[in-house]
């Protein structure tokens, strides 16, 4: 197994912008290249396939982690180098977390903002200490550090919480990111 484990939150859809499909195929490869393991959602579909068979295409290890009731709609990738389904959403987002190193946070909607925002509690409230990276091709996730800001100016955290977020805009800077946090 890689020493590197980098969790991977995104779209189960592709959105409508193509240069999201192209950064997450981008990402995938160069986890894979820097000799990192994937850790995603297991899906096969939008962004999560795409970078599942980047990382797969470019030779890397893929774990995979998906909830029972999601199989079919995200079209399990059952050819990943570990493949766990698990009872409930929590029980995913918990194994993911603790197969990880690192997070980033390709574009996605709903399920993906419910990832980040639990990791980021978690580190706010000390439960682990890994980067979390926000991945905001052409600007994708500037709304959401406007709002982390505003959560700050309003008093309801401290200035501490945008200092465990770090955002990038492109899979190489992103990787460099990573090389640094996790040096």
């Amino acid at each position: 197994m890689p020493s590197t484990s980098i969790c991977v939150y995104c779209g189960s859809r592709s959105g409508d912008n193509p240069a999201f499909a192209a950064e997450a195929d981008t990402l995938g490869r160069a986890i894979a290249e820097a000799g990192w393991r994937l850790v995603y959602g297991a899906g096969d579909v939008g962004l999560m396939g795409t970078v599942a068979r980047a990382a797969q295409n470019a030779g890397g290890e893929t774990f995979g982690v998906i909830p029972t009731h999601l199989l079919d709609i995200e079209v399990g990738k059952t050819d990943l180098t570990r493949f766990v389904i698990t009872e409930t959403m929590h029980e995913r987002k918990k194994v993911m977390l603790m197969n990880a190193d690192a997070i980033v946070v390709l574009p996605g909607g709903a399920g993906s903002l419910d990832e980040f925002f639990e990791v980021l509690t978690w580190r706010q409230l000390g439960l682990h200490a890994k980067p979390i990276i926000l991945l905001s091709v052409e600007a994708y996730w500037e709304p959401l550090s406007k709002l982390l800001d505003h959560v700050v100016d309003q008093g309801f955290a401290d200035a501490s919480l945008l200092r465990f977020v770090e955002t990038t805009t492109g899979a190489s800077d992103t990787i460099s990111a990573l090389r640094r946090a996790l040096s």
